[in-house]
């Protein structure tokens, strides 16, 4: 799945290559994703000129100054730049012309979203009630202490709950606490403000390090101008039974809430 480096490296793409330009048409090919299309969306925004684009969570909007296109890429999609000619495929499922730049969506599970937006777009149902930026000044040790406490839910599952905090998914949350040196079946709340000093620095670099890698490829995910590559910066993440880089010993993997965790049982306590 998609989450928040990719997200933010299909954030920047479009923001470097279309921001400021005119939207000349849109064509959409699916009369619903994970929800029906708006009534109407591809003639409200033909002609609009995209200000900016803008993310939270995982979720992208692009803003046209009287309001939003707030697209989710669900499971497996993804937002990349086509050739004007480019034939589209059974899954492509959306195009974004500006002039010779065509931005494709492409959902092949169709558990993504797209949708208008207009007056606030962070007052919307699916963008209310989501937590703290992970990358934000605001998400520090001290604040995470506090939204942990009396939590008796693992340490990994409690930071993909997106009501806490925003975009850290399956991947970048064994990274981090392997960098933090933590165990994953900790119980949140009974993690000391210490060790939490080690691991926000952990999400932040594992994130930004990601971001500036394109993103982990690992089935699906392509980002507007082609595949990242974090995956081969990965230290335990799909690394069961091969050694920790750090001590040696064989890298574990387990279930965690229907979710693949990896974790060195000797660095991480």
């Amino acid at each position: 799945m998609p989450e928040l480096p990719e997200v933010e490296v299909t954030r920047r793409g479009i923001e470097k290559r279309v921001a400021g330009q005119r939207l000349d048409r849109a064509v959409l090919r699916a009369p619903s994703l994970r929800y029906p299309l708006p009534n109407g969306l591809a003639r409200r925004l033909a002609g609009r000129t995209l200000i900016k684009a803008k993310r939270r969570g995982k979720y992208l909007l692009l803003d046209f100054a009287d309001g939003h296109l707030l697209i989710h890429l669900g499971m497996s999609g993804s937002l990349r730049f086509v050739a004007p000619d480019t034939p589209a495929g059974r899954h492509d499922h959306a195009d974004f012309v500006f002039g010779d730049d065509v931005l494709r969506l492409t959902d092949p599970r169709r558990f993504g979203a797209l949708l208008w937006l207009e007056g606030d777009p962070l007052a919307h149902p699916l963008l209310a009630r989501l937590g703290i930026e992970p990358l934000s000044s605001a998400f520090s040790a001290e604040w995470l202490h506090h939204a942990l406490a009396g939590k008796r839910v693992a340490i990994k599952p409690a930071l993909m709950d997106s009501h806490l905090v925003v975009g850290i998914g399956n991947i970048y949350a064994s990274e981090s606490l392997f960098m933090a040196g933590i165990d994953p079946r900790r119980a949140a709340g009974g993690i000391s403000l210490a060790r939490l000093e080690r691991l926000v620095p952990a999400i932040k670099a594992t994130l930004r390090a990601a971001i500036r890698a394109g993103g982990s490829t690992l089935r699906d995910f392509c980002g507007p101008e082609g595949m990242g590559d974090f995956q081969v910066q990965h230290q335990v993440y799909g690394r069961a039974g091969e050694p920790c880089p750090h001590c040696g010993a064989p890298i574990r993997q387990i279930t965690q809430g229907q979710r693949s965790t990896y974790y060195c049982p000797k660095c991480q306590r």
